[in-house]
């Protein structure tokens, strides 16, 4: 690999309870860079070479169908025609000389690490055949926990919640670290990570366990480490999402979310994450569809608005780096036309265009910009400049391709996999105990696993039974209704102990009644939170509760020790309150018991 190893001065916080307790974390050695001249010189010899519409490429970030990049399978070049009349990925990047791919599971891209890494590099094999040859920024969205795009054999980390209930950020760094490491291996070299939204709302649907928690600098610690862990090993981390999305309720991708924080809210909750990201050296920062009418009173969501993304962003905070929009293709911005979004986004000052509705009018949308003077050639170089700027110091025109000779040696290994366990152990979150845990390994007792999630109740009934006990598993769905309720409670009366799994039950009543069920059916239950700890103020007569925060195969292992007297060692990264009234809170930020 010749990727440059970058290093930024920043803390790495090892979090103990607010106020902070800062101390050194390991990492790899620093590697010196190089003369800032010699990026320039190669960029601008570069630019000279590039057209117009090979410069407007460099914006747009989209997916493609297949699994290799010269793919002839009818399942993806169908696809591929109807949605920019190519047959597979080679001929996108050379017809519309694209900045960069993001890979997905549901386009065949990622499903085993030779495959991935063969289609990396097919991709940058036809990007480095156009001249001027510019790699591309391959990327995907590997958050950990609930948001994984690349899963087993690869070691997968736990969430962002989780992380946080450990109270450590050398865990956020070791973990995006690993990950890092084995997304370079395939050639990946842009993470969609981390999330440094703060959780302000209890009943946020775009975050919830995908942030870090509802304390502002234990966020901002764990974001700048995650970004260090991730740009240290290879990888440009992409801080998202800005201004923050923790505040509201409706998540972008389905409609249109509005904050309704002042100004010196938001500054004061959501801003200091992004603060600390941008101090790490972040690479890249995302760009929300969020309405901020404090920020902007004309209601434009941020990722188009030009007060809050060069305003904010660049003027006030002096972010030099990338800005990558959210996908355009959004319910967020149903309100503006398709094509029409590209062109305002690149006024509001960002740099790429993640998937557009139509690639094809999206793009001639920009170049008709230009050519009428709506865009200036000085504000498409401007991005251009940013764009090949990160190519060059993550070593892409060096030598852009994974190695595939390496990849088995460098995707779930032993430590990777050892540190992505330790991390979901040093997780579960031990919040009420009536004495009924931990059970007794070995009893022989029956135990009845039941609840949300269809592979997470069979992989904790598993998991469960491993300790010596009889597990019977009764999956409930996500909303059970009374029929189903019932055959759950008739089997708790038959079993010794009942472990209830959860997941959104704040915004589920018909898991709340289940859990309610249970509770009177006269045996120990416990109730286990495979989301957000938020549910136990909606059942806070239940007298045990764990909360997970996922529910990955490692998270579910660690559970389930803990239930048979693995010490808990998690503490809850926000406060809960009752029935999600924040007037309320119930169990405080830090709570965490111990056996």
């Amino acid at each position: 690999m010749h990727f440059r190893l970058r290093r930024h001065s920043i803390p790495i916080a090892a979090l103990a309870v607010a106020p902070l307790i800062v101390s050194a974390a390991s990492g790899p050695p620093a590697v010196a860079a190089g003369p800032a001249s010699a990026t320039e010189t190669l960029v601008d010899k570069t630019m000279d070479q590039m057209t117009l519409p090979e410069k407007v490429g460099q914006l747009f970030v989209d997916y493609v169908y297949g699994d290799t990049a010269t793919t002839t399978d009818p399942q993806y070049t169908t696809q591929n025609q109807a949605l920019y009349g190519v047959d597979n990925g080679a001929a996108l990047v050379a017809k519309y000389h694209l900045g960069g791919i993001i890979d997905f599971t549901w386009t065949g891209g990622l499903q085993n690490p030779a495959q991935i890494a063969g289609l990396s590099n097919g991709l940058q094999t036809a990007a480095m055949a156009q001249d001027p040859a510019v790699p591309l920024l391959i990327s995907t969205d590997q958050e950990g926990g609930n948001v994984i795009r690349v899963g087993a054999p690869a070691a997968v980390s736990p969430g962002n919640m989780a992380i946080g209930a450990t109270f450590s950020s050398s865990v956020a760094y070791q973990t995006a670290a690993a990950t890092g490491t084995q997304l370079r291996a395939l050639g990946i070299n842009v993470d969609d990570a981390p999330v440094v939204d703060v959780n302000t709302n209890p009943a946020n649907a775009a975050d919830g366990p995908r942030a870090f928690g509802d304390n502002t600098p234990a966020a901002a610690a764990m974001g700048a480490a995650a970004v260090t862990g991730y740009q240290s090993h290879g990888v440009a981390a992409t801080a998202k999402h800005f201004p923050g999305l923790g505040s509201t309720t409706v998540n972008t991708d389905n409609g249109v979310a509005v904050t309704d924080e002042t100004k010196a809210q938001i500054f004061d909750r959501d801003i200091p994450s992004f603060r600390a990201a941008i101090a790490a050296g972040t690479d890249m920062i995302m760009a929300a569809h969020i309405v901020a009418p404090a920020l902007d009173p004309t209601n434009t969501p941020a990722s188009l608005s030009q007060p809050i993304v060069t305003g904010i962003l660049r003027n006030q905070l002096h972010y030099h780096g990338v800005v990558i929009t959210d996908a355009l293709s959004a319910a967020a911005l149903s309100n503006v036309p398709s094509p029409q979004r590209a062109v305002e986004a690149i006024q509001a000052g960002d740099d790429q265009l993640l998937m557009p509705d139509s690639l094809p009018d999206s793009y001639q949308a920009v170049l008709d910009a230009v050519h009428d003077g709506t865009i200036t050639m000085g504000r498409i170089n401007q991005s251009v400049r940013r764009i090949l700027t990160l190519k060059v110091q993550l070593g892409l025109f060096g030598n852009p391709y994974a190695d595939p000779s390496a990849v088995a040696g460098s995707v779930g290994t032993p430590d990777q996999l050892a540190t992505m366990a330790d991390a979901a152990q040093r997780s579960i979150t031990l919040v009420k105990n009536d004495g009924t845990l931990p059970l007794a390994e070995g009893s022989g007792k029956h135990v009845l696993v039941t609840g949300w999630g269809a592979s997470s109740t069979q992989t904790l009934t598993a998991d469960v039974a491993g300790h010596g006990v009889v597990a019977q598993r009764l999956y409930t769905g996500t909303s059970p209704g009374a029929s189903t309720i019932a055959a759950a409670v008739a089997a708790a009366k038959n079993n010794d102990v009942v472990v209830v799994t959860t997941d959104n039950a704040s915004a589920n009543t018909a898991q709340q009644a289940l859990v309610t069920a249970l509770l009177g059916a006269g045996k120990p239950v416990i109730v286990a939170a495979l989301g957000t700890p938020y549910d136990i103020g909606y059942f806070d007569q239940a007298p045990t509760f764990v909360a997970a925060y996922g529910y990955q195969n490692n998270t579910l292992e660690s559970l389930a020790d803990v239930l048979f007297g693995a010490q808990p060692t998690g503490r809850l990264p926000v406060t809960v309150p009752l029935a999600g009234d924040v007037s309320k809170p119930l169990y405080p930020y830090g709570t965490g018991l111990h056996y």
